[in-house]
């Protein structure tokens, strides 16, 4: 890795880390591998803006609570990068209690509505259907079939209204601007915030140290082609300062934005390599390129999520005309040069 991070304290459970004048950090725990996220509070006028929530638990409400009751001023206004569980999930809960508004993006303030609120009786054959063709056996379907999941159990209701964020439009807080950029691909209008005046760019889950976000595609849309939306909305964070404090929803903050983004676009690059020259060899289903991509063993939770990122550059080569897609006899996805 070729960031340097930030040389101010990890926040210790419940407390805040000022990284500047205008921005402290937070931390919340996750119940998966990767245990943590990464929150920040803003100075805006009359109080603190929120930037994204953690997921909806009595644990993580407890941890607010703390946070709370060591502001000297009230909670303002409510912002969520995107629609995911561990962004939004308490988001109802602090714009309840403070009453105040939720900013969020058009796409992904109705996309976290739709996917909190389940299927509503819908049938579940076209999820179903997606796992088939992505070559999983009669075992990892049936299972998905019977299982009782559903992200509404770790997202708080999210409020009726919202104030909608912008690619291009500037948020004025505390007499400094911060400009919204959107990145699309990991999820579909993904909200970053940077401010020229502090050099700091609050990059959500689009720009990552040490992992990289998951550009998946889902049952939700089978055909769609998420990790060309990330490769061209990825490179407009290299006309920011190289110089520009990142402060990310995982790992660490950092500096070294150009190199960061830099290594991205290569990873994916070096991916779509891997994937064509085994897809050279033999016509391969979608699970059968998992190990091209990941060294490492998948659990449930992690398997989900490879079956997405792999589908995300099999589509990607498929629809860059690099790569073939058939259906073969039993159901699945075929793809060959």
């Amino acid at each position: 890795m070729h960031v340097t991070p930030l040389d101010i304290p990890l926040p210790a459970s419940g407390q805040l880390t000022k990284v500047n004048e205008y921005v402290f950090w937070l931390r919340m725990p996750l119940p998966f591998a990767l245990d943590h996220i990464n929150l920040y509070l803003i100075k805006d006028d009359g109080g603190y803006a929120v930037l994204d929530t953690g997921i909806g638990m009595s644990s993580t409400q407890t941890l607010w609570e703390s946070i709370f009751a060591s502001l000297d001023k009230p909670i303002t206004k409510v912002i969520v990068t995107h629609m995911h569980p561990d962004h939004i999930g308490m988001a109802g809960y602090i714009v309840d209690k403070y009453q105040v508004p939720l900013y969020m993006s058009f796409a992904e303030y109705f996309m976290a509505r739709s996917l909190s609120a389940g299927p509503n009786g819908a049938s579940n054959w076209q999820d179903l259907n997606y796992l088939t063709l992505c070559g999983m056996d009669d075992e990892y379907v049936t299972q998905a079939k019977e299982k009782k999941g559903g992200v509404g159990k770790v997202v708080k209701p999210i409020p009726l209204q919202f104030e909608r964020l912008s690619h291009g439009q500037t948020l004025r807080m505390a007499g400094i601007d911060w400009q919204i950029i959107v990145g699309r691909g990991h999820s579909p209008e993904h909200l970053c915030l940077y401010s020229e005046a502090i050099n700091t760019l609050l990059s959500g889950d689009h720009i990552l140290p040490d992992i990289t976000p998951n550009i998946g595609v889902y049952s939700t849309e089978p055909n769609a082609n998420s990790l060309a939306l990330y490769l061209s909305t990825l490179p407009q964070f290299l006309n920011l300062p190289k110089n520009t404090q990142v402060l990310p929803a995982h790992k660490l903050p950092f500096t070294g934005l150009h190199q960061r983004v830099n290594e991205l676009l290569q990873h994916h690059q070096t991916f779509l390599d891997n994937l064509l020259a085994f897809c050279a060899t033999e016509p391969q289903t979608v699970k059968a390129c998992l190990p091209v991509l990941f060294k490492r063993p998948l659990n449930e939770h992690n398997m989900f999520f490879a079956i997405a990122e792999a589908l995300s550059h099999l589509n990607y080569l498929y629809f860059d005309g690099q790569l073939e897609r058939t259906v073969n006899q039993q159901g699945q996805w075929i793809f060959s040069r």
